[in-house]
């Protein structure tokens, strides 16, 4: 079934900027830094998309309130050395997001970046104002939640069917579809496609241009 979409959503990390290597070297260095033992890239990529401090008490679940924060200042530390110039964007993003806003489509941005973080970055880019909206895991409910969305839809006064959520973890998918929309799984990100297969995309893409050549399959 088609669907004509009005708001696409996406999220950032993994999804419209490569920036998956620097978040795993930040967590490994901030457990060297805080004493704590290292966990596995593995382990790491399938907590990114999740507000920091939950992303913290699933890699180290016996964490205390303090220990979370504590960790969580050493993993910034450490992030914005490497992030100094912040990571690139995938190829084909701008051009994408430049022929959708031509095509009328409304974005968003829902991200598990701290609200400092997601302005810094916008900033960067030069994309201050680019986004109808943008929300961040400090400011809202860490996905999977879909209060994220929810705000997002309601901002935008659009209906979850005629919205799409585009990322690249699982917390992405399941958060569209507690919010009742459809999503997009980004195989070249945090989470391999065998991982977001089970959450029923709409869609799965390997490079971030094919979202683009669908959608203008969905309006023909």
């Amino acid at each position: 079934m088609q669907a004509d979409y009005e708001l696409l959503i996406f999220d950032w990390d993994g999804t419209l900027a490569d920036s998956i290597g620097r978040i795993v070297e930040a967590v490994k260095l901030a457990a060297d830094s805080y004493g704590w033992a290292r966990c596995d890239d593995t382990a790491i990529r399938g907590i990114i998309g999740l507000a920091l401090p939950e992303a913290i008490r699933t890699l180290y679940p016996e964490s205390s309130d303090e220990e979370v924060i504590a960790f969580r200042a050493h993993y910034a530390d450490h992030y914005m050395a490497m992030d100094a110039e912040p990571s690139p964007l995938f190829p084909g993003v701008v051009e994408s997001l430049e022929a959708f806003r031509a095509q009328g489509y409304r974005l968003a941005v829902a991200t598990g970046k701290a609200r400092r973080g997601l302005d810094r970055v916008l900033l960067a880019h030069g994309w201050e104002d680019y986004f109808d909206i943008t929300r961040a895991a400090d400011e809202t409910l860490s996905k999977p939640h879909p209060l994220m969305l929810e705000q997002i839809l309601a901002h935008c006064d659009v209906a979850p069917s005629k919205a799409l959520m585009v990322g690249d973890s699982a917390f992405d998918l399941l958060m569209a579809r507690n919010a009742g929309m459809d999503s997009v799984a980004v195989g070249y990100g945090a989470m391999a496609l065998s991982e977001l297969r089970e959450h029923a995309p709409r869609l799965e893409i390997d490079s971030f241009s094919q979202l683009g050549v669908w959608l203008n399959e969905q309006r023909a």
